[in-house]
C-alpha cells in the first residue's frame, strides 16, 4: 500500500475522499483545534511558578509514558518507511519545537497576544503541506487562507497598537513565529502519517520516539519549591489534553479531510484562547474581537468550498 494511501484510524474508520469524509475531517479538526486552544493560556499559567522547560518537556514526557501505555495495550502494528520520516517531523516540531518556543515566549507576550500569532500557522502549515504532502489548490483555496491570515495578524497588530505598544518584533513574537513554523511541519507530518497508521497511533509513536530525550532536561528543570495548585492543574492540561488527547482528533481530522483543507480550522485557535486568557489569566479581551472572530468563520468556509 502506498504511504499516502486511506488507512481506517480505528473501529468505524473512514476513507479519505468523499463529502462526509471531508466532514468528518472537519468536524474532527474542529475538536482538536478546541482541546488546543487552552494550550497558551494554560502554558502561560504553568510557568509562572514552574521552569519554561520543566512545562514544555515535562507535558511530553507525561504524556510520552501515557503513550507507551496505550501502545502496549492497544499492540498496533510498528511504524514503517516513510512513516517514521514523518514522525521525526512530530517529534520536532510538535513534542519538542512549539512547546520549547512557545512556552519561552510566554515570559515575555501576553497569552492573548500570542495566540494571535498561532493564527499564521494555518496559511504556513497549507504551504508546508504542498512542499511535502504535494497538496494542490486553486487561487480561490489561497486567497480565502491569506484572507483569514491577515485579519488574524491585522488584529494583532491593531491591538497591539491601540494598546499604546509599540509595534514591532519582540523577542518573544519571534520566538512564537519560530513556533509556529516548527508546529506547520509537525502538523503536515502527523497528517501524512495519520493517513495510514491513524490519528491516535501517530501522536503515541511520536510521543515515544521523543522519550529517550526528556527524563534528564525534565530532571534538571524540576520544581524545588512549592507550587500552586493552579500551575500544577495547568500542568496536566498539557500534559495529558493539548499533548496527548488532542492530536487523537486533530491527526485524525487532517488525515480525513486534507492537511490545508482541515487546517484552516487552526484560523479560529486564536480567538477560543483569547477568551480562555480573559476566563484563566484576566487578560482583557476588546469587543471587536468577535467582529473578526465572525469573518475568519467566513474565510475557513469559503477555503474548505475552494479546497
Amino acid at each position: 500500500m502506498s504511504p499516502d494511501a486511506a488507512q481506517p484510524d480505528g473501529p468505524g474508520g473512514a476513507s479519505a475522499g468523499g463529502p462526509a469524509t471531508a466532514g468528518s475531517g472537519l468536524a474532527w479538526g474542529l475538536l482538536g483545534i478546541l482541546t488546543f486552544s487552552a494550550s497558551l493560556p494554560t502554558a502561560r499559567l504553568a510557568a509562572m511558578h514552574l521552569d519554561p522547560w520543566f512545562v514544555s518537556l515535562g507535558r511530553a514526557l507525561v504524556a510520552g509514558l501515557l503513550a507507551a501505555l496505550l501502545l502496549a495495550w492497544r499492540r498496533p502494528r510498528l511504524p514503517a518507511g516513510a512513516e517514521w520520516r514523518a514522525l521525526a517531523l512530530v517529534v520536532a516540531g510538535v513534542v519538542i519545537g512549539f512547546p520549547v518556543l512557545s512556552t519561552l515566549a510566554l515570559r515575555d507576550v501576553p497569552a492573548a497576544h500570542a495566540s494571535v500569532i498561532v493564527g499564521t500557522a494555518p496559511l504556513l502549515t497549507a504551504a508546508v503541506a504542498a512542499l511535502i504532502a504535494r497538496e494542490r489548490h486553486g487561487p480561490a483555496f489561497w486567497a480565502a487562507s491569506a484572507a483569514g491570515c491577515a485579519l488574524v495578524v491585522g488584529f494583532a497588530l491593531w491591538r497591539t497598537g491601540a494598546s499604546g505598544v509599540a509595534v514591532g518584533l519582540t523577542p518573544g513574537d519571534a520566538l512564537m513565529l519560530a513556533a509556529v513554523v516548527a508546529v506547520a511541519f509537525g502538523y503536515v507530518g502527523g497528517g501524512k502519517a495519520a493517513r495510514t497508521l491513524g490519528g491516535w497511533q501517530t501522536i503515541c509513536w511520536a510521543l515515544v520516539l521523543a522519550l529517550p530525550l526528556l527524563p534528564l532536561p525534565v530532571w534538571w528543570t524540576r520544581p524545588t519549591g512549592p507550587v500552586p495548585a493552579a500551575s500544577w492543574a495547568a500542568f496536566a492540561y498539557q500534559s495529558v489534553v493539548s499533548m496527548f488527547l488532542g492530536f487523537f482528533a486533530w491527526y485524525r481530522g487532517l488525515a480525513l479531510g486534507g492537511i490545508a483543507r482541515v487546517g484552516q480550522v487552526q484560523l479560529l485557535q486564536p480567538f477560543f484562547s483569547i477568551a480562555l486568557s480573559a476566563l484563566l489569566l484576566g487578560e482583557a479581551v476588546p469587543p471587536a474581537l468577535w467582529l473578526v472572530a465572525a469573518a475568519v468563520v467566513a474565510c475557513v468556509l469559503a477555503a474548505r468550498r475552494a479546497a
